[in-house]
């Protein structure tokens, strides 16, 4: 492992929401390593602060790839309203700026395949979210 990948891993169980914060955006191209796979899942559920929900959602909404978007999908699957709606916001904040931000709704397109069926409703809600970004 490498130490921004240690370094990040260790910020994500911080009591400290801007240390979570920095970890959810650090760990995010990280996505596809299995403990920090775990860990973004738990930031973008922290029951503590919703800026770590928000700005997780958003880093891995940048990220785009089939497995940072299928966090978010799981997260949404297992999301209390309020969480729900920062997951939300974090993805339309990455999606303001279409420049440089992979196309979120073609991944979850892929995702709504998926052999897990929370996989599948959350991409659902998150493909219905990227709708609501367009004017």
């Amino acid at each position: 492992m490498t130490s921004g990948l240690e370094a990040a891993l260790a910020e994500a169980s911080s009591p400290s929401w801007t240390r979570r914060v920095r970890a959810g955006r650090d760990l995010a191209s990280f996505a596809d390593v299995p403990e920090a796979a775990d860990a973004l899942l738990g930031l973008l559920l922290d029951v503590e602060d919703t800026a770590v929900t928000r700005q997780t959602a958003e880093a891995l909404a940048r990220v785009g790839t089939v497995t940072a978007v299928r966090l978010i999908a799981l997260a949404v699957a297992e999301a209390d309203d309020n969480q729900s709606d920062w997951l939300q916001t974090g993805v339309q904040d990455a999606l303001v700026d279409p420049d440089g931000v992979p196309d979120v709704a073609a991944t979850c397109r892929k995702l709504a395949r998926d052999r897990e069926e929370a996989v599948c409703r959350g991409a659902a809600d998150i493909s219905t979210w990227t709708d609501a970004t367009k004017c």
